[in-house]
């Protein structure tokens, strides 16, 4: 048999095919290989990694240095801002900056401020979720790694410095100070390749930005796009694979070693802690999906919204006056009812009796099941949210989850208030 994972099945459900196909009953094995090989997207060995908003979440520091530098000059940093900016060269951003707020200063002299306010920064950036899940992935399993970035190499060795395993992972780090022109030029992701021997055919690039993906392409390469910014996956049709986070990619799909961490189709991931009281939501839980969900207001959450990707999770959730009890949540825009805003959602897997507006909830996130999605109707959006429900009562009770529930976090009052343990 020849076993193959498919991502429409989940994400360890076998696809199997007999040894010797009916259409192949006196096939080679130069011919069932090449049967096998259709199960995959195309077959590469050499993966390239983008630095800033596909391993590193730099959009916090980038707010939070912007939001002070501006405060003195009388302007107020827009976060929309970003969406200008992402993807670009350092020169390019800052130009783009100094354009937006009027700001007195040239692109030199702008640089020149802020770099030693971005410097200070750097060990405070947090890897997105599954980066360093990939690379130590990719590199125990030999594959050969290369990193490129616009950033200047001087920045990008100081920023994975605070990253234990990173640096000595890639066998070639690129900065764009040493290339003529940084993405969407080609010229970066030409040379990693030519320093890592391969040809660019055989390179597959990770990317979160338009500039990047386009980049990737255009040196003849299979580009996955993990677009930064919410709500611009339609953007992305150079892209190979479009994918909501490092946390959907299924390395097996290009010919790459699978991940091993799936545990009957959820990924154990670090858990996280927040709480707070139970406020009223948008209504639609109970009225419209038949689902209370018991909402926490994401006011103070910022940092921990922009730190996790969108997607459903589980875990435990503690309410103070009742007990704790199986939980499952989205985090995200909720595609169908297309939030502004990005939202916690939790589902207490118990019926309770009455409501319990302001009561305190903790919740311990321990699991994720999977990305956020569109659905093309109302019930098809309440049959997989059934379905999650399912997987989440299921999974809780395997030993990897189920310890969690003894958590002192979900029974204690002094670890509210965003603590994690």
């Amino acid at each position: 048999m020849i076993r193959v994972c498919s991502p429409l099945l989940g994400n360890h459900a076998p696809i199997l095919f007999s040894a010797v196909p009916s259409r192949f009953s006196c096939a080679s094995p130069r011919r069932l290989k090449m049967a096998a090989a259709e199960a995959f997207k195309r077959l590469v060995s050499h993966v390239i990694l983008d630095l800033d908003g596909t391993l590193l979440n730099t959009e916090g520091i980038m707010d939070e240095v912007m939001k002070k530098f501006l405060v003195n000059h009388g302007k107020q940093w827009d976060k929309r801002s970003v969406h200008r900016i992402v993807g670009k060269t350092p020169l390019e951003a800052a130009t783009a900056i100094v354009e937006d707020y009027e700001l007195p200063y040239t692109v030199e002299e702008f640089v020149k401020e802020v770099t030693p306010l971005f410097s200070n920064e750097w060990r405070n950036i947090k890897a997105l979720p599954g980066a360093t899940r990939l690379i130590r992935h990719l590199r125990s399993h030999g594959v050969p790694l290369a990193l490129a970035s616009n950033s200047p190499k001087k920045i990008i060795d100081s920023k994975i410095s605070y990253h234990h395993g990173w640096k000595e992972s890639f066998s070639v780090i690129i900065g764009g100070d040493e290339v003529s022109m940084g993405k969407p030029s080609p010229e970066i992701f030409v040379e990693a390749a030519k320093r890592m021997n391969v040809d660019p055919s055989s390179c597959l690039v990770i990317e979160d930005s338009l500039p990047g993906v386009t980049a990737g392409k255009a040196a003849g390469m299979e580009v996955i796009a993990v677009p930064s910014l919410p709500k611009q996956a339609g953007l992305y049709n150079l892209a190979d694979e479009v994918i909501n986070s490092l946390l959907d990619l299924h390395p097996e799909q290009w010919g790459l070693p699978p991940f091993q961490d799936w545990v009957e189709g959820t990924l154990p991931i670090e858990p996280w802690y927040i709480g707070g009281p139970v406020i009223k939501g948008f209504g639609r839980g109970s009225k419209v999906l038949g689902i209370p969900t018991a909402n926490i207001s994401p006011e103070g959450f910022s940092v921990v919204l922009s730190e996790h990707t969108s997607g459903v999770y589980f875990g435990w959730a503690g309410l103070s006056d009742r007990g704790i009890y199986k939980m499952v949540m989205s985090i995200g825009w909720n595609p169908y009812f297309d939030n502004t805003e990005k939202t916690i959602e939790p589902w207490l897997l118990h019926e309770f009796n009455e409501d319990f507006y302001g009561e305190e909830l903790r919740l311990v996130i321990v699991g994720y099941i999977r990305p956020e999605a569109n659905f093309p109707s109302l019930e098809s959006l309440i049959a997989r949210i059934h379905k999650d429900r399912e997987i989440a009562e299921k999974s809780l009770d395997l030993p990897a989850y189920a310890r969690y529930k003894d958590a002192r976090y979900l029974k204690s009052a002094s670890h509210l208030n965003n603590c994690r343990v």
